[in-house]
């Protein structure tokens, strides 16, 4: 009987009563062994230390990446510094010079020098005073004798170069006071067909012309325009767009500017038959 309560008493002890000293002894030892292990990788969590000091190597890229930025911001703020610096008017040594730097690389220096105008082919500078109207009247006096006996179709007796087409008709609304019954002409590419202004040129005479250098260019290439009766070429020179850039500034306004004086207006020039202004 007492080895049925025996056998009855160690089937309800919980799991592990039973263990003996020596048992707990060698759990105990477990106990140690488990914290060596968990001690043991210490140098791991040194690495997991250092691994932060490796995220540093990388910030001197996005120091130079600020610094990018930095500069692209000061860049924008030039047309800050523009708008609050005075404005200063051209002057036809502006226009020489211009001249000589974009052929500077292509052209030799006798070359050079034959591309230089005689002062008195320019007419006297806008000094940013005058309205459009105005500054014609006091360059060109004998304007309205002039128009009277003009009669040669396919040309103008004055010629305004600007930069863009709303710009010229800005220009043409401006000279009311100036043009009077003269015949003026649109010579720009926006909404108008270069073939249209071929034939209404070879139609009617016209007095003046104002647009952009690309467009009288392929006029008088396609024979719609003819230089020989021209008598002032008047530059927009000094005004400026809303990022406060001159025709002169924008790199494929001046390639055509250039292109265009080539096509017989500097030997026009040369000979005293044509003007030069700046307005």
């Amino acid at each position: 009987m007492a080895d049925d309560l025996g056998d009855e008493w160690w089937e309800n002890q919980p799991a592990g009563a039973a263990s003996s000293p020596g048992a707990s002894g060698g759990e105990g030892g477990g106990d140690t062994e488990m914290t060596q292990q968990e001690t043991a990788p210490g140098p791991a969590l040194s690495k997991k230390v250092k691994a932060p000091k490796e995220c540093f190597l990388i910030q001197p890229k996005e120091t130079n990446e600020d610094a990018t930025k930095t500069r692209k911001r000061k860049k924008k703020k030039i047309t800050d510094i523009l708008a609050k610096s005075e404005p200063k008017p051209g002057t036809p040594e502006d226009l020489q010079k211009l001249m000589k730097d974009y052929y500077s690389s292509s052209r030799s220096v006798i070359e050079l020098e034959e591309l230089t105008l005689p002062d008195s082919c320019f007419l006297k500078a806008n000094d940013l005073t005058h309205s459009l109207s105005s500054y014609l009247k006091e360059v060109c006096p004998k304007w309205v004798k002039l128009r009277k006996s003009h009669s040669e179709k396919k040309s103008v007796l004055m010629l305004i170069i600007c930069g863009s087409a709303i710009r010229a008709v800005e220009l043409i609304r401006s000279m009311t006071a100036f043009k009077g019954d003269s015949k003026v002409m649109k010579l720009f590419a926006k909404h108008i067909k270069v073939q249209e202004q071929v034939k209404l040129l070879e139609k009617r005479v016209v007095h003046l012309g104002v647009g952009t250098p690309g467009r009288i260019k392929e006029l008088i290439k396609q024979g719609g325009l003819h230089l020989n009766p021209l008598k002032f070429l008047i530059f927009d020179w000094n005004w400026r767009d809303q990022k406060l850039r001159r025709m002169m500034d924008i790199p494929e306004i001046r390639k055509e500017v250039f292109e265009l004086l080539e096509m017989g207006v500097l030997n026009l020039c040369k000979t005293e038959s044509l003007k030069l202004g700046l307005f």
